[in-house]
């Protein structure tokens, strides 16, 4: 089944098969627990939801006009269960910086380093991204990492978040803005 279309697979698991289903799962749990992951930044939370996104999934699957692909449509269950969760759970601001645990990644102050001046300015540059991410309203936060982090195009964002493409690229202005303005006397003084 593993080389089996997308498509294919879908129209499958809408009759029932469940080993179709299955394969679409293989495809992409990882993807989902790593967007669940770097959303709670709990492995146990991610876990959770993660199942949670494949069973919604399921039972929704009759549903699924098919207008996305799969992955956008799963992707879409993914990121609104845990932002229920999140809001549920009363920890949203308390998880704010789990929306930088990939970015964080990408920002390895560990790179490029030639004095331990510059490690330790990379370190604190880190904390205060950390901060001003904490400090963004959520709907600029979600907007971010799902475009900068995710690496999503803004049609795919906007579809996940039921929002326009506008409303995408007016959240992502304005949140580097926002970092920017926070962040500014750091990267002044990084330059030299």
């Amino acid at each position: 089944m593993d080389d089996l279309s997308e498509d294919r697979l879908v129209r499958l698991s809408k009759q029932g098969d469940v080993e179709a289903f299955m394969a679409l799962a293989l495809r992409y749990q990882e993807r989902i627990y790593n967007t669940t992951l770097g959303l709670t930044k709990n492995h146990l939370d991610a876990d959770d939801l993660s199942q949670e996104t494949f069973m919604k999934a399921f039972k929704s699957l009759k549903g699924f006009k098919q207008d996305s692909s799969f992955f956008t449509w799963l992707y879409k269950i993914a990121v609104n269960l845990t932002l229920n969760f999140l809001k549920k759970s009363g920890r949203e601001r308390k998880k704010a910086d789990s929306l930088m645990f990939n970015y964080e990644q990408k920002l390895n102050p560990v790179k490029n380093i030639s004095s331990p001046e510059d490690f330790s300015l990379k370190l604190e540059l880190r904390t205060k991204l950390k901060q001003a991410m904490d400090d963004l309203p959520p709907a600029y936060r979600v907007a971010f990492f799902l475009v900068e982090v995710e690496g999503m195009l803004h049609k795919e964002a906007a579809l996940i978040l039921n929002c326009s493409e506008n409303t995408i690229s007016w959240r992502l202005h304005k949140a580097r803005k926002m970092l920017q303005g926070k962040l500014k006397p750091y990267l002044e003084r990084g330059k030299t």
